[in-house]
C-alpha cells in the first residue's frame, strides 16, 4: 500500500533497493545468452562458467530461474565486514563502505544466501554494523548546527533515515538563527 503524498517524507527502503538493483554484479552463468539490449544498457553474452557482469535486477532474475551464480562482491565478506565494524566501534569516523551496501546485500541475502560462504554470520555482521553506524548517526546529528552537518561515508540507506529528521530540523535551526526569540521558554510569538 502506498501512503498518501502528505505522508511519504522520503523513499522508501524498497525504492532505495530498486535503485540499487542497478549496479552492476558477477555472476556465474548456468546457460548461454548472446548480447542482450535492454533500456539500461546492452549486457552479455553470457557463456558458463566465465564470469559476466550484469545489473542486480538481472542476476536475481537468472538466479531465481537457476540459471545463474551470483558472485558475492569484495565487501560481502565475513572478513571485509568484521574489519569495518572493529573500525565503526573503534573510530570516531564512519568506515568507507559502498554507497549502496546495505540494499545490495539485502537482495544478495534474500535471492543468492546459497551462493554465499556463511550467510547468518554476513547477516549478524550487518544488522552489527548497521546498529553502529546508527548510534554515530545519532550522535553525528547532536552537533548539528543550522548552516552544516557533516557525517561523511554514510550510505544511501543511512541518509534515508535521517533525512526527515534532519530536513524539519534544519527548518527550526535556520528559524531560530534568523529570528531569535527574547524569551527562550516562549517559541511561538
Amino acid at each position: 500500500m502506498a501512503l498518501p503524498q502528505s505522508l511519504r517524507v522520503s523513499v522508501t527502503p524498497p525504492e532505495l533497493e530498486l535503485i540499487a538493483s542497478q549496479q552492476l554484479i558477477e555472476i556465474i552463468p548456468l546457460i548461454s545468452m548472446e548480447r542482450t539490449a535492454f533500456i539500461s544498457g546492452a549486457y552479455g553474452p553470457l557463456r558458463p562458467p566465465i564470469k559476466a557482469k550484469i545489473p542486480l535486477w538481472m542476476a536475481v532474475n537468472l538466479k531465481l530461474k537457476k540459471k545463474c551464480h551470483i558472485v558475492a562482491p569484495d565487501w560481502l565478506n565475513v572478513d571485509y565486514l568484521q574489519a569495518r565494524l572493529t573500525h565503526e566501534t573503534s573510530q570516531p569516523s564512519f568506515s568507507d563502505l559502498p554507497f549502496r551496501f546495505a540494499e545490495v546485500a539485502k537482495v544478495i541475502l534474500d535471492v543468492a544466501s546459497d551462493d554465499l560462504e556463511n550467510p547468518d554470520n554476513i547477516r549478524s555482521l550487518l544488522k552489527d554494523l548497521r546498529e553502529a553506524r546508527q548510534a554515530k548517526s545519532r550522535d553525528g546529528i547532536k552537533t548539528l548546527d543550522h548552516s552544516e552537518l557533516s557525517l561523511p561515508n554514510l550510505c544511501s540507506m543511512e541518509i534515508n533515515e535521517i533525512r526527515p529528521f534532519f530536513v524539519q530540523s534544519m527548518s527550526v535551526l535556520t528559524q531560530l538563527v534568523r529570528n531569535p526569540v527574547a524569551d527562550p521558554l516562549r517559541l511561538n510569538p
